[in-house]
């Protein structure tokens, strides 16, 4: 069975809570990613900040990216997925929270993102398209 850890992208790092949002662009442009994890002080994970995150909910809205901590855009509780859950968890978690990325959790250590394109490398062509078309309609 496939599972989580066998298709993330492993050594995810963390923008921190206290983090400015100027910061987490600057760290996202040095990796080559489109969103970030939020942790806390605690090292927990406490959400998710995307590029769209900081457009619409920053700049959009006449914020300093430099004075707005990333900790204040991370909404609810994070949706995760268990580093040993299978594909069909995947699936289901993507397709029910409306989510393209998951983070990987290993207890409470996160050990990787599943992305919709990892999704996509790593099974079988049905299963990717029904989860595009349940992501993309609203």
């Amino acid at each position: 069975m496939t599972s989580a850890r066998d298709i993330m992208t492993g050594g995810a790092e963390c923008i921190g809570a206290e983090e400015s949002v100027l910061l987490a662009a600057q760290k996202m442009t040095e990796l080559g990613v489109g969103a970030l994890p939020i942790c806390g002080t605690d090292n927990r994970l406490k959400g998710m900040l995307t590029d769209r995150d900081i457009v619409v909910k920053v700049l959009g809205q006449g914020k300093d990216p430099a004075n707005t901590k990333a900790g204040e855009l991370a909404q609810g509780e994070a949706v995760t997925i268990g580093a040993d859950d299978g594909a069909d968890e995947i699936m289901r978690t993507m397709t029910s929270h409306k989510v393209r990325r998951l983070p990987v959790i290993d207890g409470h250590d996160l050990v990787g993102v599943v992305a919709q394109a990892d999704v996509a490398r790593s099974l079988p062509d049905p299963s990717v398209g029904q989860l595009l078309e349940a992501l993309s309609s609203d």
